[in-house]
Parts: structure tokens; C-alpha cells; sequence
């Protein structure tokens, strides 16, 4: 869909320690985002594992989820566990949440637009169903913030809270 390119959103579904976090960036086709984006394919290290969504019940009938989605976790999947979680309940729950975004009319099923999804879950997860969940819960609200935009009261209430405004891995009181 025209005018997506480069949209940025953030999503978070779940709860600790299976919950999942989001970052989402959308490109069009052809753009300077876009190819920005499949340079994570050239750039793949130990851990850090860049994914195009595919879906299907054994490898051989591997369909490429529409529109392309590109998935990078942001912590190593480097136990069996994780990387179990990433490539299994991840990559599931992050197609569904695009796929939710689809059904919705917000990015188009074809091969003009692309998803990249950067994705957080805990060392700690292990619950592959809420993992699941958790993370098309995630990408459904990052794709559909950073497709819609969010309204201009949003914005303004972050700058009149400026001062008070904090994050869970904060622990000062500056």
C-alpha cells in the first residue's frame, strides 16, 4: 500500500517471561528502506539469524508468507530452547500477526510491500504456545501503530509527561 514506506513501530504481547517485543519497519518496494532492509541477509552473525517468514507443515511445502516479511531476533537464540522459540513460535506468531494486519486491510498481501520484524523475547522463555501468542500480539500492534500512525494527543501527552517518562530497564530517578 502507497505511503508506507518507512514506517517505524514498536509492539509489545504477552507477559514476562514468554512475552515478546517488537520493533517493525514497513518498505515499499524499490525504496532505499527496502533495500536497506535485505542487506540484513548479507549481514547474518553468530546467533543473530535474519529469517524470511515461510509457513507450511514440513520444509518441502515452505510457502513465503505475503507481504515478505524479514524477522531478526534481538538477543542470540544461542540454546536449543531459544532458537527453538524464534524459528518455531516466532516466526508462527509474527505471520499471524502480519497476516492479522492483512485481514485488516492495513499492508497489502503482495510482493510491493515488505515487513522487517525485530524481535525480543526473554532468555527465560519456554512456554511455545504463549511465545506464539505473545508475538503475534506484538507484531499485529506494531504493524497496525505503524501503518495507522498515532494520533497527535499521543505525542503531545509524551511531551507534557517529559519529565516523569520512564522504561522497566530504567532503575534511576533523574
Amino acid at each position: 500500500m502507497p505511503g508506507l514506506d518507512g514506517r517505524i513501530s514498536q509492539g509489545w504481547g504477552g507477559a514476562p517471561p514468554d512475552g515478546v517485543h517488537v520493533n517493525v519497519v514497513l518498505a515499499e518496494r524499490g525504496s532505499a528502506t527496502a533495500a536497506a532492509l535485505t542487506t540484513t541477509f548479507a549481514a547474518p552473525s553468530a546467533g543473530f539469524a535474519p529469517i524470511l517468514i515461510s509457513l507450511g507443515p514440513d520444509q518441502p511445502s515452505y510457502e513465503t508468507l505475503l507481504p515478505p516479511t524479514l524477522m531478526l531476533n534481538k538477543i542470540p537464540a544461542d540454546t536449543p530452547q531459544l532458537e527453538s522459540l524464534v524459528f518455531g513460535a516466532c516466526q508462527v506468531g509474527i505471520a499471524r500477526g502480519v497476516l492479522d494486519a492483512v485481514a485488516a486491510d492495513l499492508v497489502a498481501a503482495d510482493q510491493e510491500t515488505l515487513v522487517f520484524v525485530s524481535l525480543w523475547i526473554d532468555a527465560d522463555a519456554s512456554d511455545e504456545d504463549a511465545v506464539c501468542r505473545a508475538a503475534r500480539e506484538a507484531t499485529g500492534r506494531a504493524v497496525a501503530e505503524a501503518a495507522r500512525g498515532r494520533a497527535p494527543e499521543d505525542a503531545r501527552r509524551l511531551v507534557e509527561q517529559r519529565d516523569t517518562v520512564t522504561h522497566p530497564a530504567y532503575g534511576g530517578s533523574a
